[in-house]
C-alpha cells in the first residue's frame, strides 16, 4: 500500500548516506504476504559476542511476535531479528504462537543461531494467522544475501503506509575512537507509544555491556520514540530493539553516568529523536509537525500528560490542519488532562507570540503573526503551566481528511 501513498510533504529531502557497521548484517527478500515481489522480510543480526537491548509495547493485546522476543531478552541471548511487514499476526491465538516458533526454529537452522538467539516483529494487519511456510520458503534466499543489504534496503522491507523509507545515523569519539550509530524505523499510523512506536531498529560497534545497553535505551526512549503521537492508538506490535557488535576497540562501557555513556547516548539520542520526528512526520494524511513544549509543570510526568493531551486532541489537530489560530481548543486540552493547572498561572505562546497570560488573553494580542506562523509546516506550541519545574516536548502532527482516507481503505 505504500507505493500507492503520496510521499508526505513533511519527508526530508533524501534517506541518509548510512555506512556499514562492523559486525552487523542485514537481508532482504520477498514472501509476497501481501504483495507479490515486494521485499517484506527483513533479517537484522550481530556477529557472535553482540550484545542485544530491547522494550516492548505494553499493550494488553501485544502480538505473538512481541511475546516471542519478549521471552528472548529475557533470556539474555538474543543478537539477531527476523521481521516481516503486511501481517501483524496479532489476536491470532495459539496459532499465531505455533506459527513464530515454527519458523523462528527454521531460521535458526538456516543461519546457524539457536532459536533463543533470534527475536521476532510483525507488522500489518491484525487478527490474520501469518502462514509460517511464507517465512520459512524465503529463509535461504535471506541467508544467500546476508550482508550484501543496506539500510535503505532493510528500511524499505518493514514498510507498511509509510510513504518513505526512515534512516538516521550518528557517531561519537570514544577513547579516540569513533563508535558509529545507525537506525531504521517504520510507523506512521496507530502511533501512541506506550513504551516505542511502531518497530525501530538501531546498531552500533560500540563496547558496551548488556545491562548499559538496554539503560541507555530506555532513558533516551522517552525523550524520542515515547513522546511522539500521531492518533493516540498504542500498536499491538510496538518494538525497538538495539544490536551492539563490540567492534569498536573503545574501553567497554559499563557505567551508564561515565563520560564514555554519555558521549554514546548523545549519538544514540540524536538517532533516536531523528527517527522518531521522521516517524511523526509521516503520520498518515499529516501537513504539519507540531512541536509542543511544556513548562512549569507539577512534574515532568504531569508535563509529558499535559503535552499528550494537546497532541492528541482532535479540536486542536484539526484546527491546525485548517491553519486556525484556535488557542481555545489548547486551553481546553490543557484542562482535560487531569493534571494540577492554575487556570491563573497558565501562559500560551504560538510561534513565539505569547496568546494568554494569568488566565486570558494577552491584552492587545494581534493575531496576525500567529496566522502567518499557521502556514508553515512546523507548528511550535509553548505551555508554561506556571506552578513547579516540570517539563516535557511532545510531537504530534496534523489531522487531515488523508488519515481518514488511508485508514478506511487499509485492508482493501
Amino acid at each position: 500500500m505504500s507505493s500507492e501513498l503520496p510521499v508526505s510533504p513533511l519527508a526530508p529531502e533524501a534517506f541518509p548516506e548510512m555506512a556499514p557497521v562492523d559486525g552487523i548484517q542485514l537481508a532482504v527478500a520477498s514472501a509476497g504476504i501481501k504483495t507479490a515481489g515486494r521485499p517484506d522480510v527483513m533479517f537484522i543480526a550481530g556477529d557472535e559476542g553482540s550484545v542485544m537491548a530491547a522494550l516492548f509495547t505494553r499493550s494488553k493485546t501485544a502480538s505473538a511476535a512481541v511475546h516471542h522476543s519478549q521471552k528472548i531478552l529475557a533470556a539474555g541471548n538474543g543478537r539477531a531479528v527476523l521481521t516481516n511487514s503486511g501481517n501483524a499476526n496479532a489476536f491470532t491465538g495459539q496459532q499465531g504462537a505455533h506459527s513464530v516458533k515454527s519458523y523462528i526454529t527454521d531460521a535458526g537452522a538456516v543461519f546457524g543461531l539457536a532459536s533463543d538467539q533470534i527475536m521476532a516483529a510483525s507488522t500489518g494487519v491484525i487478527g490474520e494467522l501469518l502462514e509460517p511456510e511464507l517465512i520459512s520458503s524465503c529463509l535461504d534466499g535471506l541467508k544467500g544475501g546476508l550482508g550484501q543489504a543496506g539500510w535503505h534496503d532493510a528500511a524499505q522491507a518493514i514498510r507498511t503506509t509509510d510513504t518513505f523509507a526512515k534512516g538516521a545515523t550518528a557517531s561519537c569519539i570514544i577513547d579516540g575512537i569513533e563508535v558509529t550509530v545507525n537506525g531504521i524505523a517504520k510507523g506512521s499510523g496507530m502511533i501512541a507509544p506506550d513504551m516505542a512506536t511502531m518497530l525501530a531498529y538501531i546498531a552500533t560497534d560500540a563496547v558496551i555491556s548488556k545491562d548499559c545497553l538496554q539503560a541507555l535505551l530506555s532513558g533516551t526512549n522517552q525523550t524520542s520514540f515515547n513522546a511522539i503521537t500521531v492518533d493516540s492508538d498504542t500498536s499491538t506490535s510496538d518494538s525497538v530493539f538495539m544490536l551492539a557488535s563490540q567492534k569498536a576497540g573503545n574501553r567497554p562501557i559499563t557505567d551508564g553516568s561515565s563520560e564514555s555513556a554519555r558521549l554514546f547516548c548523545a549519538a544514540l539520542e540524536q538517532v533516536m529523536t531523528s527517527l522518531a520526528l521522521q516517524i511523526v512526520s509521516d503520520g498518515e494524511g499529516a501537513s504539519k509537525l507540531i512541536t509542543i513544549s511544556v513548562s512549569g509543570a507539577a512534574s515532568d510526568e504531569e508535563a509529558r500528560t499535559i503535552g499528550m493531551a494537546i497532541g492528541n486532541s482532535p479540536l486542536v489537530k484539526t484546527a491546525i490542519a485548517g491553519e486556525d489560530a484556535n488557542w481555545g481548543r489548547i486551553v481546553m486540552a490543557v484542562g482535560k488532562s487531569g493534571c494540577e493547572v492554575d487556570r491563573d498561572r497558565l501562559s500560551i505562546s504560538i510561534g513565539g507570540v505569547l496568546i494568554a497570560a494569568d488566565g486570558a488573553a494577552v491584552s492587545g494580542y494581534d493575531e496576525t503573526p500567529v496566522a502567518a506562523h499557521m502556514k508553515g509546516q512546523h507548528i511550535d506550541i509553548d505551555i508554561d503551566i506556571g506552578l513547579r519545574d516540570g517539563k516535557a516536548r511532545i510531537y504530534s502532527c496534523d489531522l487531515t481528511h488523508g488519515y481518514i482516507s488511508i485508514n478506511a481503505d487499509y485492508r482493501s
